[in-house]
């Protein structure tokens, strides 16, 4: 072996050959003693609370982003908010609205951190940066099958070292800057050193000028290892990081669309100690006679407080309210308005379930068909479709949402207190032609059935929370593509605290704002934009475009 070789095979090897024995990796036992620490340290809200990292490494373990995970005992949503982090699709069923409430507010107001895609041009370079090649030429679409970007940890060996071919383009690159300063160095001293010949330090009896030649020389030696070591990590066999993928700290992510949908219309039957089935709907209840349903109590909270609409002048307070016997509707109400008294037909959607627009448009008809004067509908949930049905010929349709406080209706007294019934009316929204073919939205408010009057108004945009448009709406699936936020009490300043950072002031003006900014014509042919008021009801409306 020449010299020359020597050396440069020497110097690829110093500081190397130890790791090249050694894998900078440690494999997970069975026995996970980090976690224990790391379930106090998250903030506990519910009394059986799993520890975070406990889930992580699970879903690590066992899942590849994209995956989907079920969780059937939700809990505080622990594992829908580690899957939601880690780009994991999630499903998670509980029958207690207090966990599926914490959940989603877990859900919603936490922060996750911005994973660059493998299957992105941000992911392309990043992976180009790390293996020193040039970045990918492949079309990217941001599918997150394709996973993140990890960090790695280099599995150095002898071979590694020695099938790098970038060792040597580094070493001559270096070696144009190395041998003038080298040369220059030695005529200085009048020594014929060789590299492995310099001393560290220099003398301190050598002049100004050779000092400053010394120092550049182990300026670039130093650079020109410091680049071997890296083209050797680069070049060696590695193991990914599952856990560790690069992150653009520019960005932060929010949790993506997700739904909220009711459980399947069934009871649950309690067993006894002698393993009998109790009902405890069918059981007798101080203060609702013998036979008490679902129906019965609904009806009995309806009557004590009224139906709420968004001004309290604007409350429907029955004058009488007894039992029909349709098959959809089960009650008929009296209230006095303007006109004198009107006849309301009662409709109750299911107690876990939730209403359908064919079942509104049955519930209208046999309201005409009977003579009444409008439809009121109580349900705890309305689908998408349902909310563009609010008239059937003369019969108006009011869609009432149920308080969930009346799953609780067993501890409730009937003192008309609190909004158990409210409507909330059909968003008052104009559609704006602007240049380019393109379209805004303008909302103006919220269109409110007057009982008293009969008539029909707009209320401003201030009762308005937010609103969001689906500018290309599949009849199907609402998908937020537009967001923005009215309210009051500075949302920006509520915003920058949540977010726990700075907002840019111009960017947010166009979210707090009731006209959206320019978009495209939807190639469905429609938009569906969705109202949300300060107490959470909200109504979607679908236009043709």
């Amino acid at each position: 072996m020449s010299g020359d070789v020597h050396v440069r095979f020497c110097e690829s090897l110093r500081g190397r050959f130890p790791r090249a024995t050694r894998h900078p990796v440690v494999t997970f036992s069975n026995s996970w003693d980090d976690t224990i620490i790391s379930g106090y340290a998250d903030p506990k809200v519910y009394v059986v609370q799993t520890a975070t990292k406990v889930i992580q490494r699970c879903l690590l373990m066992a899942t590849d982003p994209g995956d989907l995970v079920l969780d059937p005992t939700c809990g505080s949503g622990t594992t829908a908010y580690v899957a939601e982090q880690w780009g994991r699709r999630w499903i998670t069923i509980d029958t207690s609205r207090v966990s599926l409430a914490l959940a989603r507010a877990r859900i919603m107001g936490a922060r996750y951190p911005y994973y660059l895609l493998a299957d992105s041009l941000e992911g392309q370079q990043k992976e180009a940066e790390i293996t020193r090649t040039l970045p990918s030429t492949q079309p990217t679409n941001g599918n997150i099958r394709h996973g993140f970007v990890y960090e790695r940890v280099p599995h150095i060996t002898l071979k590694s070292i020695a099938n790098n071919a970038e060792i040597d383009v580094i070493w001559d690159r270096f070696q144009e800057k190395l041998e003038p300063l080298r040369e220059q160095l030695n005529q200085s001293l009048g020594k014929n050193w060789q590299e492995w010949d310099i001393p560290r330090e220099a003398d301190a009896k050598w002049p100004d000028a050779t000092k400053k030649l010394h120092s550049d020389w182990w300026e670039q030696r130093i650079a020109r290892q410091k680049e071997i070591d890296a083209s050797i990590a680069a070049k060696a066999e590695h193991e990914y990081l599952y856990d560790k993928p690069y992150e653009d700290k520019k960005k932060v992510r929010v949790a993506g669309p997700f739904t909220v949908e009711s459980l399947s219309p069934h009871r649950v039957l309690t067993v006894g100690a002698d393993d009998e089935l109790i009902d405890s709907v069918a059981e007798a209840k101080e203060g609702f006679g013998q036979e008490r349903d679902f129906v019965q109590m609904i009806l009995e909270n309806l009557k004590t407080a009224g139906v709420q609409q968004a001004h309290k002048e604007d409350k429907i307070n029955f004058t009488a309210l007894t039992p029909w016997p349709g098959d959809l509707i089960c009650a008929e109400g009296r209230f006095e308005d303007a006109g004198g008294e009107k006849r309301a037909a009662i409709f109750i959607g299911p107690e876990f379930g939730t209403v359908s627009r064919p079942d509104l448009v049955a519930a209208a008809r046999e309201a005409g068909d009977a003579g009444f004067d409008v439809l009121i509908a109580c349900a705890f949930n309305y689908d998408a479709h349902s909310s563009e049905f609010d008239k059937l010929g003369r019969i108006p349709v009011l869609k009432a949402r149920m308080n969930a406080d009346l799953h609780m209706a067993d501890d409730l007294k009937n003192t008309g207190k609190g909004n158990l019934f409210v409507i909330f009316g059909e968003p008052d929204i104009d559609i704006l032609n602007v240049e380019g073919g393109q379209i805004q939205v303008k909302v103006n408010g919220v269109d409110v059935f007057h009982p008293n009057t009969g008539e029909v108004r707009s209320d401003g945009a201030e009762g308005i929370a937010c609103w969001f448009i689906d500018t290309d709406y599949n009849e199907e699936s609402f998908f937020v593509r537009h967001a923005y936020f009215l309210g009051a009490n500075d949302p920006y300043k509520a915003l920058k605290t949540t977010l726990k950072a700075e907002i840019n002031e111009d960017a947010w003006a166009t979210l707090n704002s009731d006209t959206s900014r320019p978009f495209d014509k939807s190639k469905t042919g429609r938009i569906a934009v969705k109202v949300i008021n300060h107490l959470g009801d909200e109504v979607m409306k679908v236009f043709r475009v």
